[in-house]
């Protein structure tokens, strides 16, 4: 068990009262209660509703979840940055974030999990970002409950090869919807007055007449959010076959989460990380003239 410092600058009526001004989550909280030990003020162990003071010293189990049950698996991850904190990987295209029913047996959360029981046996599955089976790109990964709960200002910038000819910059601020039949969400998002509110700034990087290769920038990141406004405009992303067409070209929807930022609250600075285009996307640049 790692323990997580903290030195109190203010009076707390108690523990409780700290953690939600911290903003840490209800269910972390709970965790934090079930076993006796996790919670330490100035060397004794206390529980959740012990007083607090200034310049009290304050310490916790930054992971007290429950262990992720996750089937493991073996696969080749492509590891853009760790560190004790955080895992970056750079995730392939046709690799699930999460097992399901399609995907169940080989999935990016089993990789992760079979790849981090070398180092933590209870170790708890927390993926900041998750990008969709066919979307490539770095993916965040937290490796307690404080990592995540201390991350900020993430900034991720994706590149897509679309259908059609963009020019100038676009900003698409159109709310979008999950399609709900019989009272179950299905896959697909439409573009509703009823929806969330969503907006993408599109930037052309190079086009011709039937390709455009942009570069995006997300305001909310809803589900498909890219594939949903770049096919309410007319222009589908290349492979995009459920808000768009089938593709010769590629065999999957053309979009990567390339470059990645956020504040490291340990290192106190902001880090930045690019990855090379995948090579079928490359490959599609080259296709289609771009």
């Amino acid at each position: 068990m790692k323990l997580q410092e903290f030195k109190i600058k203010k009076n707390y009526k108690n523990i409780y009262y700290f953690l939600k001004e911290q903003k840490f989550s209800e269910n972390y909280i709970s965790n934090l209660r079930k076993e006796w030990g996790n919670i330490l003020v100035n060397g004794e162990i206390v529980n959740i509703r012990k007083e607090l003071k200034a310049n009290d010293i304050l310490k916790i189990n930054n992971s007290p979840n429950t262990k992720t049950t996750i089937m493991p698996c073996i696969l080749d991850l492509d590891i853009v940055f760790e560190d004790e904190y955080y895992l970056l990987i750079n995730k392939p295209s046709s690799i699930s974030c999460m097992p399901n029913k399609r995907h169940y047996t080989k999935n990016l959360a089993g990789g992760i999990c079979s790849y981090m029981a070398k180092k933590d046996k209870n170790f708890v599955l927390r993926i900041i970002n998750r990008l969709d089976k066919d979307t490539a790109g770095i993916i965040i990964v937290a490796k307690d409950s404080i990592s995540q709960n201390k991350i900020k200002d993430i900034d991720k910038t994706y590149f897509a090869v679309c259908e059609g000819h963009i020019e100038s910059k676009l900003v698409i601020n159109n709310k979008i919807q999950t399609v709900c039949e019989n009272g179950i969400n299905q896959q697909k998002r439409i573009i509703s007055d009823d929806g969330q509110e969503a907006i993408t700034y599109v930037y052309p990087i190079n086009s011709n007449e039937k390709y455009s290769l942009i570069q995006l920038k997300l305001v909310h990141g809803r589900t498909h959010q890219i594939r949903v406004h770049l096919s309410s405009i007319n222009h589908p992303l290349v492979g995009d076959e459920l808000y768009g067409n089938k593709s010769e070209l590629i065999d999957h929807t053309a979009l990567v989460c390339k470059e990645i930022s956020f504040f490291h609250p340990y290192l106190n600075r902001k880090l930045h990380f690019s990855i090379e285009y995948p090579l079928d996307f490359k490959n599609l640049v080259t296709k289609t003239n771009l």
